[in-house]
C-alpha cells in the first residue's frame, strides 16, 4: 500500500486544471447580470448540477450570466463572498454561520438547503483498530486546515463523549488527504464521506478495510452545503436571484433523473474527470445527502427552523459566539420557487 505515485499524479493533475467555468455560448439576449460564484471545492459529481444549469443555458434563461469558479474549502468560500470577491457560492451553512457570529457587520444569508444530510465524517481504515469513535483518542487526525467537518470535530467529539482536544490534528492539501491514511501518516482523517470513501476506493484501497463515522448518526442535527448570498445582493437584485435559484431547481430534477448525463456534461467541462468514479459519488450524495426523507416531504431547499435552531445552539456553544444569531438571520426561503415546482423527482 505504500509504493502509489499514481495518488499524486492524478491529484496534481486536478489542482493544476483549468478551474473557470463560463456560459459555452453567448446568450441570444444580453444578460441582466453578471455573476460570479464559487463552489466549496474541485468540481465532482455532487457538484454536477451547478454545471448542468450552466451547460444547459438555464441560467441564461434567467438573465444571467454565470461564471462558476472551485473553491478551497467552505471557510474560504465563505470569506469570499463576504468580502464581495464573489456575488454568491456554495458552502458549508456551518461555516457561514460561524463566520456570522464573529463577522455581524459582513453577515451572509443562506438561500437554499443542497446537502439536507451533511456528508461529515471521520475515516479510517481497519488496520487502525479504531472500532468506534472513542478509540480515537490520542491518534493523528488530518485534513486541510478549512475542511468543514474538521472545523467542526468539537461538536463530533463532544456528541460521542471526547475532549475536543484529545487527538492531533495534521494538516496537509486536499489532494494529500487520502494518502497520508494510505502511508499510516494519520490514523484517520476527516472529510465529506462521498468524496473521501470514493477517492480511497478509487486508491484500491479495499471498502471493506474502510471504516467510517457520520457526524448525523451520531445525533448531531447539523445541516450541510447551500447556497448562500449577501444581503446586499438580495435586496438589490430579488428577481435575479429567484430566477439563479429556479434555474438551479430545473438542473437538480434534471441530475435526479439523469446522472450519468449530468457527469457527462461535467467531464465537457473537466475532461480529465473519472466518469465513472464522478457517477458513483453523486449518485451516493443524492441517495444519502440530497434527497432525504425531509426533501421528499418539504421539497428541496428548505430549513426547518427548529433544527437550525439547535444546530445554532451547538455551534455557538462549541465555538464560544459572542453573541448567537437566530435561524431566521442565516436562513431564507423567500426567493425559493413555490413548493409545488421545488418537489425532487425519485432517483431512478
Amino acid at each position: 500500500m505504500k509504493d502509489r505515485p499514481y495518488l499524486y499524479a492524478g491529484a496534481l493533475i486536478v489542482v493544476l486544471l483549468a478551474t473557470t467555468w463560463a456560459p459555452a455560448q453567448t446568450p441570444r439576449t444580453p444578460p441582466k447580470a453578471s455573476w460570479k460564484f464559487t463552489l466549496d471545492f474541485i468540481v465532482q459529481g455532487p457538484q454536477a448540477p451547478f454545471l448542468v444549469a450552466l451547460e444547459k443555458g438555464y441560467y441564461a434563461d434567467e438573465g444571467l450570466a454565470v461564471t462558476i469558479d472551485r473553491g478551497f474549502g467552505s471557510a474560504d468560500a465563505v470569506t469570499k463572498i463576504a468580502t464581495g470577491a464573489y456575488n454568491l457560492g456554495y458552502a458549508d451553512i456551518n461555516s457561514m454561520i460561524e463566520f456570522n457570529a464573529r463577522n455581524p457587520g459582513s453577515a451572509l444569508v443562506a438561500i437554499a438547503i443542497v446537502l439536507d444530510a451533511p456528508p461529515f465524517s471521520i475515516l479510517t481504515l481497519r488496520r487502525e483498530n479504531i472500532r468506534q469513535p472513542v478509540d480515537l483518542y490520542g491518534k493523528k487526525l488530518g485534513a486541510p486546515a478549512g475542511d468543514a467537518p474538521r472545523r467542526l470535530w468539537p461538536l463530533f467529539a463532544r456528541a460521542v463523549g471526547l475532549l475536543p482536544t484529545s487527538v492531533e490534528w495534521v494538516t496537509m492539501d486536499a489532494p494529500l488527504r487520502e494518502p497520508f491514511l494510505i502511508r499510516g501518516e494519520v490514523n484517520a482523517i476527516s472529510g465529506f464521506y462521498f468524496t473521501s470513501f470514493l477517492n480511497l476506493k478509487a486508491a484500491r484501497v479495499d471498502p471493506a478495510d474502510i471504516v467510517a463515522f457520520l457526524y448525523s448518526d451520531y445525533g448531531l442535527p447539523l445541516y450541510g452545503n447551500a447556497i448562500i448570498a449577501p444581503p446586499a445582493l438580495l435586496e438589490k437584485d430579488p428577481a435575479l436571484v429567484r430566477g439563479f435559484l429556479r434555474a438551479f431547481v430545473r438542473a437538480m430534477k434534471d441530475t435526479v433523473n439523469n446522472p450519468a448525463e449530468a457527469v457527462s456534461l461535467v467531464k465537457k467541462r473537466d475532461p480529465l474527470i473519472n466518469d465513472a468514479v464522478e457517477l458513483e459519488r453523486l449518485i451516493l450524495a443524492l441517495r444519502n445527502n440530497m434527497l432525504t426523507r425531509d426533501v421528499q416531504v418539504n421539497g428541496f431547499g428548505v430549513a426547518k427552523g427548529e433544527r437550525l435552531a439547535r444546530s445554532i445552539d451547538l455551534l455557538a456553544e462549541a465555538f464560544q459566539f459572542p453573541s448567537k444569531p437566530r435561524w431566521q438571520q442565516v436562513f431564507t426561503d423567500k426567493f425559493l420557487p413555490p413548493k409545488a415546482e421545488r418537489m425532487l423527482p425519485p432517483l431512478r
